[in-house]
């Protein structure tokens, strides 16, 4: 039997209060030089307006123009695990809101739910994407409505656990930062093909410019100091522990496999919305890619990835066969329509969408914007009749119709565009697409179970060789690539890629 030893209640106060300080300290913002006796945490409760929603925000740089779009309401914390970024947008917001209460500022939202969790009605998440899940899971289960930036999540599994939370927790309104889903446009298409004018859709081709920040990538050998304003170990998340580099933080972790989700992760959800939408779609059956050069820590500068959807059951006048969807990133584009005049840009600057009907086209660019049929000499008048349900405000009103549901009655209330009933789902086909070109060199389309979130052609048989390092020598003073390659177990790498295991502290817990 343990021998139960009692603390003098004087020490155990005193080491309680040391840990709490330390806590506190690493949790939320200090400005200046932090008193090490007194606690970070708020003195005394801030008053808030009673008519309005108390918005918390994690992640201030996306997460800015978010909030701006909800300066309405208050405002009531802003974190950040970088203070510096922080205490800028601290002070913008004094500038920019004279006459509200400054809100609480974190830089760890863990600490912020425990000390002002009470005072929060509803979290805006706008970190990188490998944090996502983690952070908007522990917002729903606290019962605060979440809008998160786009991709929903960082992988397939972590997609499905947010899609149940949903389900779960029924009273948290959810949305996904993918503002075209409320844009007039995308209605606008989803309605031209809905009516059948263009016919059946079976072939479908969707673009990007981006990347616009480094790929294919090999991991940072340097090891720079860790800046004193910068919480690394948060910022990694469900990350595995790696030195700090300025090439991650604080804006190019977008072309690192481990944080971001390259250019189809960050570009997808909103380009592909209008397709999904429109064509009724939910998990393909399967899926090839091809791509340039890549390792295993960046993905590839361009990439051609193909989706094949089965047979959808008919809605209003549109018959719904198999189609694919076809994705270029990089700089790659499809061929264009003849029915295009010379010089008639096909999509806009930020990338685009082609639909191929059996009766016409039609093509639009990101968000569904400007979106037209072909030729668009013989259709300059064409308009469908409008019978979905508008976004006051458009692209700029999907915070706000995000708020609106927030308010409303959950017995009465209309769910906001990308809910997490469609984003999930959704997502889900998004991120699953940035595993298939690394899975490329297995020479098959890939078969795809959505149900049960696996490729079904893959066995405990086949291999694969990935690219460790790929460099450029230049030693004999001819440019020559410098590649090392691993082989391992495919099946295995897969099933790795669709549920990646997070660190310890970071599973996602329904």
């Amino acid at each position: 039997m343990s021998k139960e030893v009692q603390v003098p209640r004087r020490d155990f106060i005193k080491s309680t209060a040391i840990v709490a300080t330390a806590t506190a300290i690493s949790g939320a913002l200090v400005a200046g030089c932090a008193n090490e006796e007194k606690s970070a945490a708020p003195e005394e409760k801030k008053v808030w307006d009673k008519d309005k929603l108390n918005i918390a925000v994690v992640g201030v740089g996306m997460g800015w123009g978010n909030m701006q779009r909800c300066s309405d309401e208050n405002i009531v914390a802003l974190c950040d695990v970088d203070t510096r970024r922080l205490a800028g947008r601290i002070e913008s917001f004094k500038e920019k809101y004279p006459g509200k209460t400054v809100p609480y500022q974190y830089q760890s939202h863990i600490k912020m739910f425990e000390e002002i969790g009470d005072q929060i009605d509803a979290v805006i998440i706008a970190t990188p994407d490998h944090t996502h899940a983690k952070i908007t899971l522990d917002a729903m289960k606290l019962g605060k409505h979440v809008y998160c930036q786009k991709p929903l999540t960082h992988n397939v599994y972590e997609s499905r656990i947010l899609t149940q939370a949903a389900e779960k927790y029924k009273n948290v309104v959810t949305q996904m930062g993918n503002q075209g889903a409320s844009g007039d446009d995308t209605a606008w298409v989803c309605e031209a093909i809905w009516s059948g004018d263009i016919g059946e859709v079976k072939e479908v081709h969707a673009w990007t410019n981006r990347p616009i920040w480094p790929q294919c990538l090999n991991r940072p050998e340097d090891t720079p100091a860790l800046p004193i304003e910068l919480d690394w170990d948060l910022w990694l998340g469900p990350a595995a522990v790696r030195p700090y580099s300025p090439q991650y933080h604080p804006w190019n972790w977008r072309g690192w496999y481990d944080f971001g989700t390259g250019a189809l992760g960050d570009m997808a959800c909103h380009i592909l919305d209008v397709v999904m939408r429109s064509l009724c779609l939910k998990y393909p059956t399967g899926i090839q890619a091809s791509s340039s050069k890549w390792t295993v820590e960046s993905p590839a500068e361009s990439e051609k990835v193909t989706y094949y959807f089965p047979e959808r059951e008919k809605f209003r006048n549109a018959e719904m066969p198999a189609v694919s969807v076809t994705w270029y990133d990089g700089g790659l584009k499809p061929d264009r329509p003849l029915e295009m005049e010379d010089g008639e840009m096909m999509g806009d600057t930020d990338g685009g969408v082609l639909f191929i009907g059996t009766k016409g086209k039609i093509v639009c660019g990101c968000y569904g914007k400007n979106a037209k049929r072909l030729p668009s000499k013989d259709f300059e008048g064409y308009a469908p009749q409008i019978n979905e349900r508008l976004v006051p405000g458009g692209i700029d009103g999907h915070e706000k119709d995000w708020l609106r549901a927030c308010r409303e009655k959950p017995e009465e209330r209309v769910q906001p565009k990308s809910h997490f009933g469609y984003a999930g789902p959704f997502n889900e086909v998004v991120v699953m697409g940035t595993v298939a070109p690394r899975l490329a060199g297995l020479e098959r389309i890939l078969e795809w179970d959505g149900e049960k979130m696996e490729f079904t052609n893959i066995t405990q048989e086949d291999k694969i060789r990935l690219p460790k390092i790929v460099k450029m020598d230049l030693s004999t003073g001819i440019p020559k690539y410098q590649s090392e390659y691993e082989i391992i177990n495919a099946y295995d790498y897969a099933k790795s890629l669709i549920n990646v295991k997070p660190r310890a502290g970071w599973e996602l817990v329904l």
